[in-house]
């Protein structure tokens, strides 16, 4: 994943304070008491900015920061899949297709000669009538031996995925919004999903890959805990 946050918020006791401590002093010890928990408490939210800061779009890979494209009519796609996460946030996922570009999301540092990056394309659905997270659940796969010796060592392989295919760092960003859905929108620091949103997104390699490489060695997975208990890889097919 285009690898990563769940949203939790944090809660703390503060131990009270016995009846004999008046005056100055306790009011003061007090005041500075408070304050530090209300500062823990806004650190730890999602959004915080803080080492358990989790509600990140992506877990499998990295998003842009929720801008959306232009309005287009919904692709051609595989058959869809749904996925609900431990918060109840309901997602769809349908693969749209799969190829190789020196410059998949747009302008970026050229690769090596002999090389290029791997993308592929799918439909993002919030299947609920209620804002969820902007996440990125897909993660791309391509064959081991497509990779650059040189990157190698950076293609991770998961469960339940042939072992001969790996996942590379990459990055996700939506292209398109479907049938005039509305763009994400901010909460606290989080982007989300409007109700019954449906966007095109692009999941592109970071690495390059051989410039040999057929799409049809592509493959497009779900496989973090939040939408496979078991982690094992859930199978995307393109159409």
């Amino acid at each position: 994943m285009s690898n990563s946050y769940q949203p939790y918020r944090s809660h703390r006791r503060r131990k009270k304070t016995s009846a004999g401590r008046l005056g100055l002093a306790g009011a003061l010890t007090g005041a500075v008491g408070i304050a530090a928990v209300a500062a823990g408490i806004v650190f730890l939210r999602p959004g915080g900015g803080g080492a358990e800061e989790t509600a990140q779009p992506t877990l499998a890979s990295q998003g842009d920061d929720g801008r959306a494209g232009s309005a287009v009519p919904a692709p051609k796609a595989g058959p869809p899949v749904n996925f609900t996460t431990p918060e109840g946030y309901g997602y769809s996922l349908a693969a749209v297709k799969a190829g190789t570009s020196r410059q998949p999301l747009g302008a970026t540092e050229a690769p090596p000669p002999g090389t290029t990056y791997a993308y592929a394309d799918y439909i993002l659905t919030n299947t609920q009538r209620r804002p969820v997270l902007l996440d990125y659940p897909g993660d791309l796969f391509m064959p081991t031996a497509q990779v650059p010796a040189s990157a190698r060592e950076r293609c991770m392989p998961q469960a339940g995925i042939p072992d001969d295919m790996c996942t590379l760092p990459n990055h996700t960003k939506i292209t398109a919004r479907i049938d005039g859905a509305k763009a994400p929108v901010d909460d606290n620091g989080s982007p989300m999903m409007p109700a019954g949103a449906s966007y095109v997104v692009r999941i592109a390699s970071d690495l390059p890959v051989n410039d040999d490489l057929s799409p049809d060695d592509l493959r497009l997975y779900v496989w973090n805990a939040r939408y496979t208990s078991d982690r094992k890889g859930i199978r995307l097919t393109f159409p």
